[in-house]
């Protein structure tokens, strides 16, 4: 939360400072293209941005084949004519200094040369197929940072190659919000913001982790009267909207929906209908939450019970025009050791008003219907049935986890035991990005053989074997990719300008090239220009058509309201699920405690974090643009309760010490009234250690760097959030 004012001055500065580190590459003398760029014509084609996973819809206006601004596409259901600061700030990636320009291999320790892509290509085809026939394909895994090309190319070469391994960043983003909703609702449905009456937000802020179609609906909302419920121990960007902001005793979210249940059950406010005939399992839940009443929530969580009644009906009687927001990373993404218990009772909080697709509640939205290759022709591998290395399956260690993200930690664990031997890395840093860093770098260094494709030089880059550089966002062009929504779309990420490092190349065709030399490239007989193709046309459209209008809307497919088949065991709601107790776990959900817990006597913390509006994970960190705001309004600092801080001395702006028994950190701290006196909150982009992240590289620190390596045991998630910090002055 920025908490000074942009200035004329401060602007000017940040981007003379922008533009002298700009400058400082050679890729770009900025003045003498201002100069030649005033009588040029301007060019406006259309991409998707690449600043975070919503991929928003984007104008790119270029001259002479430079970028000259980037505008939000009106069409495109995420933008909406709007471009956030990283939207903005991610262009400059074309022209950063410290971009990957051609293939590089180890050598020694941190020392890479450079090769030609043949010899590339060659070398990790001839190596995986070592490993294939000395220890086989399921020692193999492929981790990515999930985007539709990913997915596809990704998934086909890691079965191709003998691994259902597949892996993402999901275990420090969502994982426990994923599993608890797929296995309740089949999925996770988004918010009907701006036609809401009543939203609840838990850890969720729309003005950190920022979407710009999500607050303009969210403003309309408001103007129209929508109540704003905000729960989270800090007072994020988003509780200046609130009509409630709520700090919860942090960890005790899924008490506060427990109590919700009870009165809405209770008071017999739930949709009797919609749960008589669209659920299973609602007289066991029912019976469970008699016991969770809100005076028993309020010893918990620290919110009166007055206010949990309060807020249950008028929430319920805003029915089914409200919603508790599904959230991602948020209160309960990947934070606490009860946080899947916690995701489930949103879910079924959601289910009990009736709100399943319903204008103003939560929606799944349908997708355009694509088309699929002929197998016949293009040949599919299958999935191979060898047990995961992160023991994710219907009869393994973690019967309830997803396939399809994984638990990448495990993978790291496995590794160090020498049961993992190759990994491919795609568009993900989870050497810096998952927590116990030194744990994910004891495993890395174990493997005979580890890929990373990336723009930059990143901490996991570092660990690699071989590293295969990707042109920018601007200079490729993706898979097409659904929107869903009420009304379905089609999407492309297309390249807009010609590669500025020659020797860069895109993820398909860095798929195709390991492939072909690693044995199975018949699996890999048609470009990405077919496939694209044959997708398009099962919508009837073409795809001349969608580069030129980046985005393409079905206005006669829109969804019609009301509840359809889910994608759970019994395609109903799952008040209570067979998975879950098959699995070991209550059938319907129950009050777990956090983890850990911070003495304040002693001195203790509990250490939170999230995400700022002007970046996303720590790939934005490193450009200038972005950083300079984080400098100039102290963003990287270490909030810390006021009170608590009085009494350690502290002062705002004094550099503090952090520290566990993980970990030591250096930050200067922010004093505030807008946090919970029992933690201390960092913000999660900095703290970088690659050597070649020449402005990030040791600004600010890593919440990561304090989290132990843990699996919560429902999903695999990390508990993010179960760590208790001690913090004092500086001496």
């Amino acid at each position: 939360m920025l908490q000074k004012a942009m200035t004329r001055r401060s602007f000017l500065k940040t981007t003379a400072v922008t533009g002298a580190a700009l400058a400082a590459s050679q890729w770009l003398s900025f003045g003498d293209w201002l100069t030649a760029a005033e009588k040029a014509e301007v060019v406006v084609k259309p991409t998707l941005c690449n600043g975070c996973s919503s991929r928003c819809g984007v104008l790119v206006h270029l001259k002479n084949g430079r970028i000259w601004k980037i505008t939000g596409n009106p069409d495109h259901p995420a933008s909406k004519g709007k471009v956030c600061a990283r939207g903005q700030g991610v262009a400059s990636w074309v022209y950063h200094p410290d971009r990957l320009t051609q293939p590089l291999k180890r050598v020694g320790d941190n020392k890479f040369e450079p090769i030609s892509w043949e010899q590339a290509f060659k070398e990790i085809g001839e190596k995986l197929q070592e490993i294939r026939q000395k220890y086989g394909g399921e020692t193999i895994f492929y981790a990515h940072n999930p985007k539709e090309i990913g997915e596809f190319y990704g998934e086909r070469l890691a079965y191709a190659l003998g691994t259902p391994t597949i892996l993402s960043h999901h275990v420090m983003c969502s994982l426990n919000r994923d599993v608890g909703m797929q296995w309740t609702l089949g999925g996770v449905p988004s918010a009907d913001v701006s036609k809401a009456k009543y939203m609840i937000f838990i850890g969720r802020s729309y003005a950190d982790g920022i979407k710009p179609s999500s607050i303009s609906a969210l403003l309309k909302a408001k103007s129209k009267g929508a109540k704003i419920i905000v729960i989270d121990p800090r007072y994020n960007s988003t509780a200046p909207l609130a009509d409630k902001w709520l700090p919860i005793n942090p960890g005790t979210d899924l008490a506060f929906l427990l109590a919700m249940a009870h009165v809405i059950i209770r008071d017999k406010l739930y949709d009797e209908e919609f749960v008589t005939k669209n659920a299973v399992g609602f007289p066991e839940f029912a019976a469970a939450m008699a016991q969770y009443t809100p005076a028993w929530a309020e010893k918990i969580t620290g919110i009166k019970a007055e206010t949990i009644e309060e807020i249950a009906t008028d929430f319920a009687k805003a029915k089914p025009k409200a919603f508790i927001e599904p959230s991602w990373k948020g209160g309960f993404g990947c934070s606490y050791q009860n946080s899947t218990e916690t995701a489930r009772m949103v879910a079924l909080v959601n289910a009990l008003i009736g709100n399943i697709n319903r204008q103003g509640g939560l929606v799944f939205g349908a997708k355009p219907k694509l088309g699929k290759l002929d197998h016949t022709k293009f040949p599919e591998p299958e999935k191979p049935k060898v047990r995961r290395l992160d023991e994710v399956g219907e009869n393994d260690t973690y019967p309830l986890a997803l396939p399809s993200k994984g638990i990448i930690q495990l993978v790291a664990q496995k590794a160090k035991e020498g049961k993992a031997k190759a990994g491919i890395v795609y568009h993900f840093n989870p050497i810096r990005n998952v927590p116990d860093p030194q744990h994910m770098i004891e495993g890395f260094k174990n493997l005979e053989l580890l890929v990373v494709i990336d723009m930059f030089m990143s901490e996991t880059a570092e660990l690699a074997h071989y590293v295969l550089p990707e042109p920018t966002y601007l200079e490729r062009t993706e898979l097409v990719e659904p929107q869903k929504g009420w009304v379905p779309a089609v999407a492309i990420r297309a390249k807009v300008m010609e590669p500025l490092h020659k020797e860069t190349r895109p993820f398909d065709e860095i798929v195709t090239g390991i492939a072909q030399a690693a044995g199975v490239g018949q699996y890999f007989n048609f470009t990405l220009e077919e496939v694209n193709r044959i997708m398009l046309a099962g919508a009837g459209v073409t795809l001349e058509q969608l580069l030129e209008k980046g985005v393409i809307s079905f206005k006669d497919q829109e969804m019609p309201e009301g509840f359809t088949e889910l994608k759970t065991p019994s395609k109903k709601v799952e008040f209570a699920s067979q998975a879950f107790a098959k699995a070991g776990f209550s059938a319907v959900p129950r009050w777990i405690e956090p983890l850990v817990k911070p003495n304040p006597e002693q001195g203790e913390f509990r250490l939170l974090h999230g995400k700022q509006g002007i970046h996303s994970h720590t790939s934005t960190a490193n450009l200038p643009v972005l950083l300079e705001i984080t400098k100039q309004y102290d963003m990287e600092r270490l909030w810390i309760p006021a009170k608590r801080a009085k009494a350690l001395g502290i002062k705002d702006g004094d550099w503090v010490i952090v520290e566990n028994d993980r970990a030591k950190g250096r930050i200067r701290a922010k004093v505030t009234e807008l946090l919970h006196p029992d933690v201390v909150y960092l913000p999660g982009h900095y703290g970088s250690f690659a050597k070649k992240m020449r402005y990030s590289k040791g600004f600010g620190i890593s919440m990561n760097d304090f989290i132990k390596y843990m699996i919560e045991p429902m999903s695999g998630a990390v508990n993010a959030m179960e760590v208790v910090v001690k913090v004092r002055k500086e001496a």
